[in-house]
């Protein structure tokens, strides 16, 4: 069962459950990383793609001088309600995009930022020349992709364990989509296409990825994710039981108490 026509679909309840559980669990540590790094450069006016529930939006509006106007916004509706209903330090502007079709002129912004939002653009090339299409002469663009599956461990020990359950047609969304743009020669390779002349410095960081009990990181991949879409896809009355299988194969390999898991991503910087 083909579901990547799923992969970028966050409705429903999942805006909420990513927000609650996704976003302190893995998203919080890699937002304040990215927003630390273009802080220290001259800005006027910056916009974010992707933006999802709003945790870099609300880290750039936090950490950027007032005189930085901030544009967020993202294909998914429902995404973007949440994240305004959240609100940010100071306002910003909010609007519906599509990474591959943004709607600004040329030369339109002194930084392009996005988080864990490139992997879901089915044109990747396309995407990136729109983000040098928009950017300034001198501009930069900067974004973070998770590196593979297997240095992330949550995704990776859910992934398996959701095997035994669907064991015809296994869930690969979270190898597939969120962990599947990886390969740096790729990266650098998608970014020439799109038009960009530098090389684009690279840097891998790893995190670590902590709560409470088992269930918290099970329900944020099974119910927080489009993982959600392929899991109901294949049997809707199995959702409450793949969660369950999730968190114990998560409570197996990290302990049944507080869990504490490697995450592992890569920064992209690369200058208009």
């Amino acid at each position: 069962m083909g579901s990547s026509g799923t992969d970028k679909v966050f409705a429903g309840s999942i805006p909420t459950f990513y927000e609650t559980y996704l976003v302190p669990l893995l998203f919080e540590p890699y937002a304040a990383d990215l927003v630390n790094r273009l802080a220290s450069r001259s800005l006027g006016r910056v916009v974010e793609v992707a933006a999802g529930t709003g945790v870099v939006t609300r880290a750039l509006a936090s950490i950027l001088p007032e005189r930085v106007s901030i544009v967020a916004t993202d294909l998914n509706s429902p995404m973007l309600d949440q994240a305004s209903a959240l609100g940010t330090k100071r306002p910003v502007e909010w609007g519906r995009a599509d990474a591959m079709q943004l709607p600004f002129q040329d030369g339109t912004f002194d930084a392009v930022v996005c988080q864990f939002g490139i992997m879901f653009v089915p044109e990747k090339a396309k995407a990136l020349s729109e983000a040098h299409r928009v950017l300034r002469p001198g501009g930069v663009f900067m974004f973070n992709v998770w590196d593979r599956i297997k240095e992330n461990e949550f995704a990776d020990t859910v992934t398996t364990a959701l095997e035994s359950l669907f064991p015809e047609d296994p869930p690969r969304f979270l190898a597939r989509t969120p962990h599947g743009y990886y390969d740096r020669p790729t990266i650098e390779r998608d970014l020439a296409s799109g038009g960009f002349i530098a090389s684009p410095q690279i840097t891998t960081v790893a995190a670590r990825s902590r709560a409470r009990s088992s269930r918290v990181p099970a329900i944020a991949y099974c119910q927080g994710t489009p993982l959600r879409n392929e899991i109901e896809a294949r049997d809707a009355s199995r959702l409450g039981e793949a969660t369950d299988i999730a968190a114990e194969g998560i409570a197996q390999r990290f302990g049944r108490g507080d869990v504490d898991g490697k995450i592992q991503a890569h920064i992209v910087t690369i200058e208009s």
